[in-house]
């Protein structure tokens, strides 16, 4: 069975500026009593500047993506939202902004997103869930 080790530990964090809404650093641990001297602090120092550029690309690159699937998934049910707002204007002969209403009404009273709603609005009228342009 191993034994506990003695001694102390010690962490040396070097803070990365990765220009985008996340952070991140470099942080080096050891048990061993004194094991970072100036020296050691001055090469993890520069290794993270050396990492830097990696990363920074790394963090824009996961920024950029989350941004287009967020932006797919509200663009995809954008379209089920509208045409569920044309099967309430044809239904109830109104415009699109009472359209809306009726549907944001019909959300509250039943406690149900509005992206939902319009999708099983949508799917009761059609065969199928609507396709958007992303499909075609």
């Amino acid at each position: 069975m191993p034994t506990p080790t003695s001694g102390s530990s010690l962490a040396c964090f070097v803070p990365l500026n990765l220009d985008t809404e996340g952070r991140a650093g470099l942080t080096l641990y050891s048990a061993r009593p004194n094991r970072f001297d100036a020296d050691a602090v001055s090469r993890a120092e520069a290794y993270g500047r050396r990492i830097l550029k990696p990363l920074r690309i790394a963090a824009r690159l996961a920024s950029r993506e989350e941004q287009s699937s967020d932006l797919r998934a509200a663009m995809e049910s954008r379209t089920t939202i509208d045409l569920a707002m044309g099967i309430v204007m044809g239904q109830n002969r109104c415009g699109q902004d009472e359209a809306f209403t009726i549907l944001r009404s019909a959300c509250s009273r039943r406690n149900i997103k509005l992206r939902d709603l319009a999708a099983l609005l949508v799917a009761s009228v059609g065969e199928r869930a609507p396709r958007t342009h992303f499909d075609f």
